[in-house]
């Protein structure tokens, strides 16, 4: 909804098989429960897998309804995911984007949850819906203007008896994070992270929703829809994968529509159909819950029956999937936008259950697994390309599976594609090693077992098996047949889908002159009514809930402190869940102090050993379930190994060789070096890298920043290889300490460690940091850069006080109030009730190093032709913030019940540890925020609000087309200065 995310499916259709294993058949189980004083309890059926690392048990409720349960403890939380199996290729033909619009709608609530009077509503939205059904079928512009005249007129009515936001609002009053959705071409996927002790009030409230859909706030969120939809004709690669999708997929729902819709089937939405829509699949027996955290599996059935059992079972249209004739020759399209320039090439495979789905995953993993594939180490490793990859999209009825690349200076986009065919040819031939097929198990499983410590991704396995229609037991067994996989499995699967049978997509640099937008309506601003709250809204959060206590972490109780015999400190935190381990060498040195570090960091992955290649050295380490890096950032360097704790001392050993003694390679240096180059032009052509980090680093410091201090072209052409080799191996000569999070013993770790990690005698000083001077905000500026976009995205940046610790509590719940959640005051102004911008928000951001300033930043994305009501909107509640009780209320609730159910584990101990020191802080500094926020009244916020944010000088930063902003709009906020690329990104 919200926060779309149309490509992570994909992802999570791709790691699927990454979620857990086992290959032994299901059982069925009963679970028992003791008898009521009054009557028998009712008795709930249930599978297991024996085996499940999760522990799973998949219900099925009377009315068909699936329900996935599994228990894990790591805090007191559960991740939750309401799947429904329909997504956009289940939309109308003459009304695509329809799942997506009704995923928004959901959110609008029921005729119970979201209005403060249904009786006198209702009639208001059926006018609104019989108007929308003219308004579809009129072509007549004149007429058109007349009848959205009306709509608006009678949504501005409809609007006073609605509580806008009123989900969002119950959700975080339960202190619910991450309240979010998506949909994709299968599902439509609506996920929670609750607290464990508000599950039945989560069941009331997601059983009501589920029950019957209110399109209420209607017009105001299509213009949501409509910006989002914007966004995506700004986003070079949405376009180029839509052109891929389209030439792979010419009959079915895959490639003939999108999940976000054609502009005249947004701009002439049915609200009817909607309706329709949500009739026929939102039913029980076409929805799966999955829900994983601290539950108790018996409770949790019992409450899930007792609110969505009472749900009715109906039939679902059977969906017939196209079928595509073979590609038989290359197919070419092309696509042109601002960014640099790409190759995209697909291929088309069956569906997500098919064996040779399967092997699919594991040819993907052979081209590229981050270390060891062909693509790594032929690619990326040897410099060929700027940078290679492949993902799989793994779908009911069909597959694609994805190569992408960036050229180099002078490489064309031919020889790119000419490259990535000759990796597929090398798999086509079985020529890759005999153990990199055992070492890509073996790393999945790795990857398997790092995942079970998430909940999203345990959750997200149960939702991946209800799409696909897997029995849970055949989704786990999918892990055991995917490591029989043999490498003639691999060249059969290879040969038979790898032809001259692909699409490919050439990504030009360039003005789009075919690009559409989607045209502004004029919309009356509707109350969002805040201080309103629906029957069912009190009626829930009056629901009685067992407390739960916070638990702050101790860092003397937590961390242990051990010394090597070098005088090294150790930071340790025992794994006691599973076999892995990391282990970092944190440096409080970086780029500021030496731009060569981080071109030295960046050298170490093109280098060996006396002993070994430098591809030599990453195969090495993915044999051992291991993998290292250096990072510069700057002022602290970071050189981290982790992998499986088994491996660990010859893993280190391995990495200690590379620092102590890496052979030089003058002409990866070359190649490095030019690469570089190329990158730096390509940024230049990213709009996020521009207002994101280039223009927010000149409005910070100045002309010469962090960003703009690097090495010249000529400086970086004059490197030799000893200048980087001798920086690698000066790191461990420089003062640092060791964290280690793992399950060995800490007499273990100290011994491997002395024996391994060799040290100078004598341990050098860091340098001292040479932070760089933020510029004073002493005067109303506006920064602009011209980029070709249909939107325009605007920054407030307004510089604060160096960091106090004693502001924490205050900055807290003034962010979570004003502008930190879907339920915040700007959210629902400039979103809600204007429908100005997609995005909107604002956050008074801590800094994140003792002496460092304070920054409110406040960002808009929106239309270019809003633009003036938009900075009008975000200027007016900076400076005026809207009192509403019950939003302070909820912020105060949303906070402690966060706070009372998060819990600090694992390696997160140490790295809380580690931004702790840089604040000065010795303890956990949100119990400080626990404690003071909760007697907070809104004069204490406004008196924030008015000393630290009101009348502040900003410097606003807007990038966007020339020929679409308005400058004398910008004016009115600061004398007007255009950046030019060279000024901001110093090249």
């Amino acid at each position: 909804m919200k926060k779309p995310l149309l490509l992570v499916l994909p992802a999570l259709a791709t790691l699927g098989f990454t979620q857990c294993q086992s290959s032994k058949p299901a059982t069925t189980a009963t679970a028992t429960e003791a008898p009521a004083t009054t009557a028998k309890q009712k008795e709930y059926k249930y599978e297991t897998v024996e085996g499940d690392p999760l522990k799973a048990r998949i219900y099925t409720l009377d009315n068909g309804l699936t329900v996935y349960l599994s228990d894990y403890d790591d805090a007191p939380r559960i991740q939750t995911y309401l799947a429904v199996r329909a997504g956009s290729k289940n939309d109308p033909h003459n009304a695509t984007g329809l799942a997506h619009y009704l995923e928004h709608m959901v959110f609008k609530g029921t005729s119970k949850l979201g209005t403060q009077n249904w009786q006198a509503e209702k009639p208001e939205l059926d006018k609104i819906e019989a108007l929308y059904e003219q308004y579809r079928a009129t072509r007549d512009a004149g007429q058109r203007k007349k009848l959205y005249h009306q709509i608006d007129s009678v949504s501005s009515v409809a609007a006073k008896l609605a509580v806008a936001n009123e989900y969002d609002k119950v959700m975080g009053a339960i202190g619910s994070k991450g309240s979010n959705a998506y949909t994709s071409v299968e599902q439509t996927v609506y996920q929670e992270d609750i607290p464990s002790n508000q599950i039945e009030k989560w069941a009331a409230i997601q059983s009501e929703r589920l029950k019957e859909m209110v399109p209420r706030l209607f017009h105001t969120e299509l213009e949501a829809v409509y910006e989002e939809k914007n966004r995506t004709l700004d986003n070079d690669f949405s376009k180029e994968y839509q052109a891929l999708n389209a030439g792979l997929y010419q009959k079915h729902e895959y490639g003939t529509q999108t999940t976000i819709g054609t502009i005249e089937h947004l701009q002439n939405p049915s609200i009817t159909e909607i309706k329709k829509y949500f009739g026929q699949y939102y039913v029980p027996n076409n929805v799966a819950l999955a829900l994983s955290g601290d539950l108790d599996y018996d409770q949790t059935i019992r409450l899930i029956d007792q609110y969505f059992g009472q749900l009715e079972r109906k039939p679902v249209p059977a969906f017939e999937p196209a079928k595509e004739a073979p590609i038989t020759t290359p197919l070419v399209k092309e696509v042109v936008g601002p960014s640099a320039e790409n190759v995209m090439l697909g291929f088309r495979f069956p569906g997500i259950t098919t064996n040779d789905a399967l092997v699919l995953r594991m040819i993907d993993k052979i081209l590229t697994n981050g270390q060891a594939g062909l693509i790594d180490l032929d690619l990326n490793q040897q410099q060929k390309v700027l940078q290679a990859s492949s993902f799989t999209d793994l779908n009911d009825d069909y597959s694609s599976h994805i190569m992408y690349a960036t050229p180099r200076q002078g490489q064309t986009l031919d020889q790119v594609k000419a490259l990535l065919l000759g990796e597929l040819i090398k798999v086509k031939k079985g020529d890759f090693p005999e153990w990199l097929i055992p070492a890509i198990i073996n790393n999945e499983e790795l990857q398997r077992t790092k995942s079970y410590e998430d909940n999203e991704a345990r959750a997200g396995a149960f939702v991946a098996a209800f799409v696909a229609r897997q029995d849970w037991k055949d989704y786990l067994k999918q892990f055991d047949d995917f490591a029989k996989i043999k490498k003639e499995d691999v060249v059969r699967v290879a040969n038979q889908y790898y032809q001259n049978n692909y699409v490919v997509v050439y990504k030009r640099t360039g003005q789009d002159k075919t690009t559409e937008k989607v045209i502004k309506p004029s919309i009356t601003p509707v109350p969002v009514n805040r201080d309103a709250a629906s029957d069912f809204y009190k009626q829930v959060t009056a629901m009685q809930s067992p407390a739960l206590e916070p638990v702050f972490v101790d860092y003397k109780k937590d961390i242990q402190e051990v010394k090597l015999n070098s005088g090294v400190l150790v930071f340790y935190t025992r794994n006691a869940e599973n076999n892995l381990f990391n282990l970092y060498y944190v440096l409080d040195m970086g780029t500021n102090a030496d731009p060569r570090l981080g071109l030295a960091t960046d050298y170490l992955q093109y280098l060996g050993t006396d002993k070994y290649t430098a591809a030599q050295l990453q195969q090495e380490f993915y044999k051992l379930g291991c993998s290292f890096s250096v990072s510069s950032g700057q002022d602290r360097t970071f050189v981290s190994l982790s992998g499986l704790d088994s491996n660990m001392e010859p893993a280190l050993q391995l990495f200690e060789s590379l620092l102590r003694a890496p052979k030089a390679d003058a002409e990866a240096l070359k190649n490095m070096v030019a690469g570089t180059l190329k990158a730096r032009q390509d940024a230049k052509l990213n709009k996020n890298v521009i207002l994101q980090q280039a223009m927010v680093n000149y409005a910070k410091y100045g002309p010469k920043n962090p960003f703009t201090t690097q090495l010249s072209e000529k400086e970086l052409k004059a490197l030799k290889p000893q200048d980087l080799i001798s920086r690698i191996q000066q790191l461990t000569g420089y003062q640092h300490r060791v964290l280690y999070y793992g399950p060995q013993p800490t007499d273990k770790v100290v011994a491997v460690l002395n024996a391994d990690h060799k040290t100078p005698a004598t341990l050098k000083p860091v340098p001292a940091d040479k932070d760089f001077a933020e510029q004073p905000m002493n005067q109303r500026q506006v920064y602009w850069v011209d980029y070709n976009m249909v939107q325009a995205e605007i920054l407030f940046l307004t510089k604060g006080d160096a960091y106090d610790k004693a502001l924490v509590p205050t900055v807290s719940l003034y962010n979570e109030y004003f502008g930190g959640s879907m339920g915040s005051i700007v959210f629902q102004e400039l979103r809600e009730s204007k429908a100005l911008a997609y995005s909107a928000s604002s956050r008074y951001a801590s800094a994140d190093k003792l002496g460092r300033s304070n920054y409110i930043t406040s960002y808009i994305g929106t239309q270019s032709d809003k633009l003036p009501e938009a900075m009008a909107g975000m200027e007016v509640l900076l400076n005026d913030m809207p009192a509403a009780e019950a939003n302070l209320v909820i912020a105060k609730n949303a906070i402690r019940n966060s706070i009372a159910t998060e819990r600090i584990t694992k390696s997160n101990i140490l790295m809380s540890y580690e931004r702790a020191k840089r604040l000065g802080l010795d303890y956990d500094v949100r119990r400080d925020v626990y404690e003071k926020t909760y007697n907070m009244s809104f004069d204490d916020l406004k008196k924030f609000q008015e000393a630290k944010v009101k009348g502040q000088n900003q410097t606003i930063l807007v990038i966007g087309s020339k020929d679409r902003l308005n400058f004398k709009e910008l004016a009115k906020y600061g004398k007007v200065q255009q950046l030019t690329l060279k000024e901001i990104f110093g090249y």
